[in-house]
């Protein structure tokens, strides 16, 4: 048996905020894989993406510890929880980082609006493994226990293969159990954003965001989304740099 010593030590933070089911369902599954520790936001970051906190003292307090794990809440980002994770709060840094389950699918282009995807960005960025898991159910009671299924087997996978420095994966689970598992590219889309003018009870007007997704290439079967639609679990490998390649080398020949 091995040492509990020598098991690797697990990260399990979230976006959705330290009361979230998602992070508790996580962290029951990562309890078989190694030693767990947890820190999540006080309240949810939904949206947060890989924002950071610089204008105010960040804090993270212990509370109850979730299925008997060392658990701390923290007024921060959930970008913010990873790095205090790797810049001392623990004893030693983490091995593997994984955020979620996210309630709510984070394909396509909202990897980079998400918190749960940002928390794993800064843990590939921190040169680990790390993974961020979302379930296409945005409910607060929705049922994680096949979602569950799915995140053992990406793990074991991510142990076993390892995963190239600066690079995290984005996994996302369709509701209800799932045909399989499909490694995709990202979906070409957007948000199409339409804000709703409103007057709040005291005559001030405001915006409250809401829209609706377009997907760019609805038959592409390569895709994320497509995935999710056919009831397969989608794994995305996400890097950090966003140079455009292409536009570089016409670039170059620019006269500026």
């Amino acid at each position: 048996m091995q040492n509990e010593k020598d098991k690797p030590l697990i990260l399990v933070t979230n976006d959705d905020g330290i009361h979230a089911s998602g992070l508790r369902e996580l962290v029951e599954v990562m309890k078989f894989f190694g030693n767990v520790v947890v820190i999540s936001s006080e309240v949810s970051m939904s949206g947060k993406a890989c924002g950071i906190t610089v204008d105010h003292p960040l804090r993270a307090t212990p509370v109850e510890q979730i299925h008997g794990v060392p658990t701390f809440k923290c007024n921060g980002t959930p970008v913010d929880s990873v790095k205090l994770s790797f810049n001392g709060l623990f004893n030693q840094a983490p091995d593997y980082v994984v955020s979620g389950i996210n309630h709510g699918a984070n394909s396509s282009i909202s990897v980079i609006y998400s918190g749960t995807m940002g928390a794993a960005i800064e843990g590939g960025l921190h040169g680990v493994p790390s993974i961020g898991f979302s379930l296409d159910d945005y409910s607060a009671d929705a049922d994680f226990s096949k979602a569950k299924l799915v995140v053992a087997r990406v793990f074991q996978s991510v142990i076993e293969n390892g995963i190239p420095e600066f690079t995290c994966l984005n996994v996302n689970i369709p509701k209800g159990k799932p045909e399989g598992i499909k490694v995709c590219r990202q979906t070409h889309g957007k948000w199409m954003e339409e804000f709703e003018k409103r007057t709040d009870p005291h005559g001030r007007e405001y915006h409250w965001l809401s829209g609706y997704f377009h997907n760019f290439e609805e038959e592409a079967e390569e895709t994320d989304i497509f995935a999710l639609k056919n009831n397969f679990a989608s794994v995305v490998p996400v890097r950090v740099d966003m140079t455009d390649y292409k536009t570089m080398e016409q670039l170059k020949r620019w006269k500026f």
